[in-house]
């Protein structure tokens, strides 16, 4: 066939392009790497007050994936939502939404995690020579507590959360398709009802949900944050 055909990442804006890159290298790094170096351990983000907290994994955890799962939907939904986005505001805009929304998404977490720690313990913190000794003394929330500080949070998940919010506020009738839903949805209706989703599912502390929804949630509270103080508007020639 004579007929050219442009590739689907020829109209990648160059943030979304890195973005993506770094993401990917990252995820086959964890893996090629993991008999003599437990990336997760240090680049993964830990509660505050744990042992295994690092101040450099506000930034690095957002590199960090799951599974292939995990990496593929956040990779996709940065693909499909990323470049309009970056088009619309500019490169140097667009990086700085995003890297402010995976802090504030981690930021939640931390903030909602403090919360579930005082609720058990009285306090936000615990020191670290008695942690082990002192889970045990707290009997059912002793669980909670270890999966607070040893179970780190990681994923791009916040920041795309945040870029959602900001798509749906910037192109709130652009209609979108998602899986098993054979019809359109507008962005506005669309986008609300992912938030309200995570909301319940963040609330419900369903048991085996290992999904981290008020980071989730943090990073849309950004997006929404972001978009009105930088005053962003629809595109003009957009409809």
């Amino acid at each position: 066939m004579s007929a050219y055909r442009q590739s689907p990442f020829a109209n990648l804006t160059p943030v979304v392009k890195n973005l993506l890159i770094i993401n990917v290298i990252f995820f086959v790094a964890t893996y090629l790497l993991r008999q003599t170096f437990d990336m997760d351990r240090w680049l993964a983000a830990y509660y505050f007050n744990s042992p295994q907290f690092r101040l450099w994994q506000i930034i690095s955890y957002m590199f960090m994936h799951a599974n292939i799962a995990h990496i593929f939907f956040n990779m996709f939904a940065l693909f499909m939502f990323g470049p309009m986005l970056e088009y619309s505001m500019g490169s140097k805009k667009f990086f700085n939404l995003y890297f402010i929304c995976g802090i504030g998404a981690v930021a939640m977490q931390m903030l909602v995690q403090a919360i579930q720690v005082h609720g058990i313990t009285g306090g936000i913190v615990i020191s670290h020579p008695e942690l082990e000794s002192s889970f045990d003394q707290f009997g059912a929330g002793a669980e909670k507590l270890k999966e607070i500080y040893y179970v780190p949070v990681l994923g791009a998940s916040g920041a795309i959360f945040g870029l959602l919010v900001a798509f749906g506020m910037l192109y709130p009738n652009l209609e979108m398709m998602i899986l098993f839903i054979p019809v359109p949805i507008k962005a506005k209706y669309l986008i609300p009802v992912y938030i309200v989703i995570e909301l319940w599912q963040g609330l419900g502390q369903y048991g085996g949900d290992n999904v981290a929804h008020f980071a989730h949630l943090g990073g849309a509270l950004f997006g929404f944050i972001m978009v009105k103080l930088w005053r962003l508007q629809r595109p003009n020639n957009f409809f």
